[in-house]
């Protein structure tokens, strides 16, 4: 018997974990277990991240609808949480395009409801589980234009690039204009003033107007087998993702 099967089931036996605590654990194990199985189904993808507030006349919405088009046109899946506005657009794109819409969903108090352009979705109950999932099965990352939980999506990839937790491969941030002043603070502030980054902390990412530019990241890249993931390459130990 696996060692870490063999002290959970000691650590139960010795009432270091509660009924509560192992049923909490084996929901974590069922989401990421599933969110496996899922994303083995497709090859690694570009995910979009971005607002569910924004409507689909809006500039982001119609950009990130022709970018799920032209990456879907290049034969790159199109990952995103599954929700509306830039993720719906993002989805639609690729449905349009014919190429593989991906939607990773979340339950929520007030029901996110799947857009109804994803060719392939899976619905979880834990925020993680889907971030790893959506990292997981991505080799380009984009974010558009979003709210807090876009900030949380951006922040955690690019802790993980910065402390090589995982590789650095491109990062997009879509909207000069609504960008940059976070960008200023990263620089004037957590840069030059109290030093919490280094300067090459805020080259891991690519601030630009240009949907190109992501396009020609996820070619050069190329096109991976389902049964070939990047993270897969690292050695077991150094492996977070």
């Amino acid at each position: 018997m696996d060692q870490n099967i063999t002290k959970w089931l000691e650590d139960i036996a010795e009432g270091k974990l509660n009924e509560e605590d192992v049923d909490r654990s084996l929901r974590y194990a069922k989401d990421l277990e599933q969110g496996l199985a899922k994303i083995r189904t497709f090859s690694q993808g570009v995910a979009i991240f971005g607002s569910a507030r924004l409507a689909q006349n809006s500039k982001w919405c119609k950009l990130a609808r022709k970018l799920g088009f032209l990456l879907a046109q290049n034969g790159h899946p199109v990952i995103t949480g599954g929700g509306p506005s830039i993720m719906e657009a993002a989805n639609r794109g690729a449905y349009e395009a014919g190429g593989r819409s991906i939607g990773l969903n979340i339950q929520l108090p007030h029901e996110q409801h799947i857009n109804p352009y994803v060719t392939d979705q899976m619905e979880f109950r834990y925020f993680f589980a889907r971030k790893v999932m959506l990292t997981m099965s991505s080799k380009v990352y984009v974010f558009f234009p979003g709210g807090f939980g876009t900030l949380d999506e951006f922040s955690e990839i690019l802790c993980l690039m910065q402390e090589n937790k995982m590789p650095k491969m491109p990062m997009f941030i879509i909207g000069k204009a609504y960008w940059k002043p976070i960008d200023r603070w990263f620089e004037t502030k957590m840069q030059k003033s109290y030093k919490t980054i280094n300067p090459p902390d805020r080259k891991i990412y690519k601030i630009t107007d240009n949907i190109e530019d992501v396009v020609k990241a996820a070619n050069k890249i190329g096109h991976r087998s389902i049964y070939d993931n990047i993270y897969n390459s690292r050695p077991a130990k150094d492996r977070v993702i």
